[in-house]
């Protein structure tokens, strides 16, 4: 079958366009953004065309699918509609490819890509998987049994989705432009967990996830005493992370995992309470695990001289808080400097508060102007960076024009963050280190 994607290059589109491609479908896709993101790479492998004209042909019957970026009165929506095409969403289409393997479902506001990149870790070393990793990442295969698959509740994506396993990793007020509440999006959790045909392995030590009225047979997993899966003895150090987990109040394994700080341990540990319920001996999770590098721009770290430059997807004031506190978990005695660039003019402003908390852990703070490709700036009158900025004594709006504003910082540890695109910022910071 033929396949058309727009937006090709967003980090779930271009996922989805890769696994249509490896099984066996041709594939091509338009998008805006001219510039080179590390989500197309993989399209690029698999010789996927790209157009970023709205002139190129498209054969009469190829279904369209389309990322939610993109609006209904885009010039591309637009014409394809004119051309008279099958358009189906995303997670639509999403949902009838997965339905076809023994899918595990990775859910929650936060950790989603963490923990779906441990289970594919676990599994494709030992029992083979397909996989769908918001990272820009995807493969499948039609000889493999199992398919993990990072289940986005943006847009309710999820809903459209029946794995036979599913993890909630936590649940917390995001994407208020989408939901009413935190009930609501609860309530939305509940529908997926529920549509989970086998197991759902569930955090429970938070009070949203412990809310859900589960019909669908769960597991919970946490620190606190009354998880069906215990964590204890956790300790964080500068070389990485330990924990004993315990099932049913015994003893099931020691594990250390070279990630840091406590989330990166619970989402380590759903991952391994599924590699067990799939069949893994303890000994060879505990060996796989030692083994793991996390998924793109997910603590990406580089060196240059005595500089340390990280590249991490957080953008949720909790994701970046506990990112940095990671970071200074790795690397307690240097200055740690956060250049942060903000995606949505809601998030900016209903996270306010939030964000100043999480940047108040850092030595310095940077924000870039809100780069935003779904929301308009004029619905959200005096909503800029500056409202953060403003309320740091550490806080100053950046550009890559004004990156020399980091040229003493040759010495600290620089974290780059959000779910924009960055890469144009970190190279201009490199140009500075490498004068």
């Amino acid at each position: 079958m033929k396949y058309y994607c727009i937006g090709i290059k967003g980090s779930g589109m271009s996922t989805l366009a890769q696994i249509l491609s490896d099984l066996g479908n041709e594939v091509s896709g338009y998008d805006d953004a001219k510039a080179h993101k590390f989500t197309q790479d993989g399209l690029e492998k698999r010789n996927i065309k790209i157009y970023y004209d709205h002139d190129h042909e498209i054969a009469k019957d190829t279904i369209v699918t389309y990322s939610v970026a993109f609006s209904e009165d885009h010039p591309e929506m637009i014409r394809v509609k004119n051309l008279g095409l099958k358009i189906k969403k995303y997670s639509e289409l999403m949902g009838d490819i997965i339905d076809q393997f023994e899918t595990i479902g990775v859910s929650g506001t936060h950790g989603k890509t963490t923990t779906s990149s441990l289970i594919r870790h676990l599994l494709e070393k030992t029992k083979g998987c397909n996989y769908f990793i918001g990272a820009g990442d995807g493969m499948a295969t039609k000889d493999n049994k199992y398919f993990v698959v990072e289940s986005d509740e943006f847009n309710r994506h999820f809903t459209d989705y029946r794995p036979v396993y599913s993890v909630i990793t936590n649940i917390e007020k995001e994407h208020l432009e989408c939901y009413k509440d935190i009930d609501d999006i609860r309530d939305t959790f509940e529908i997926f967990a529920n549509q989970t045909k086998k197991m759902v392995v569930a955090n429970g030590d938070n009070c949203e996830v412990r809310k859900i009225n589960y019909k669908t047979p769960v597991k919970f997993y946490g620190f606190n005493e009354d998880n069906d899966i215990v964590i204890k003895n956790m300790e964080l150090l500068e070389t990485g992370s330990l924990f004993d987990l315990y099932i049913d109040g015994n003893l099931y394994g020691h594990f250390d995992i070279p990630l840091y700080g406590k989330h990166m341990v619970y989402d380590a540990a759903a991952a391994i309470v599924i590699a067990s319920e799939l069949g893994l001996e303890k000994d060879t999770i505990h060996k796989l695990l030692e083994t793991f590098h996390n998924a793109k721009r997910r603590f990406a770290e580089e060196k240059i001289g005595n500089t340390i430059i990280i590249d991490d997807y957080a953008h949720h004031p909790t994701e970046i808080e506990v990112t940095l506190k990671a970071v200074k978990q790795k690397y307690p005695d240097k200055r740690l400097v956060v250049v942060f660039k903000p995606n949505t003019y809601s998030r900016t402003r209903d996270f306010k508060d939030e964000f100043i908390k999480a940047f108040k852990i850092a030595d310095k703070t940077y924000l870039t102007e809100i780069d935003c490709n779904r929301e308009r700036q004029e619905d959200y009158k005096g909503i800029t960076s500056s409202i953060i900025t403003d309320e740091l004594d550490n806080g100053e709006i950046i550009s890559e024009d004004t990156i020399d504003k980091l040229k003493d910082e040759k010495d600290s540890v620089v974290c780059f963050m959000g779910c924009a695109y960055v890469e144009g910022l970190i190279n201009a910071f490199k140009k500075i280190l490498n004068k």
